[in-house]
């Protein structure tokens, strides 16, 4: 499953850069045309952002990544009470 986010990430990106590149340079195109190359970038952003953190987060839980260092609910609430954050 995670071959298959990593591929999808790949082919988000690729068509956000270049669906992002044809709406911002391309010359004669009309505004349909744009609106729609527009779209399609923003859509691979969202998808490749998406699929960037489903695979951080795989990346995380299998330990192939260093996890973060945030606090446990208890301990949070724990330095939220003593005033220490």
């Amino acid at each position: 499953m995670t071959k298959l986010v990593a591929i999808v990430n790949v082919i988000a990106w690729s068509g956000f850069w270049a669906f992002g590149y044809i709406a911002v340079t391309a010359e004669g195109l009309t505004d349909r045309q744009m609106v729609i190359a527009a779209l399609l970038a923003f859509g691979g952003l969202v998808t490749g952002i998406l699929a960037y953190l489903k695979l951080a987060r795989a990346a995380e839980a299998s330990g192939y990544a260093k996890k973060t260092n945030q606090l446990d609910a208890a301990a949070r609430n724990r330095a939220q009470s003593e005033g220490s954050i």
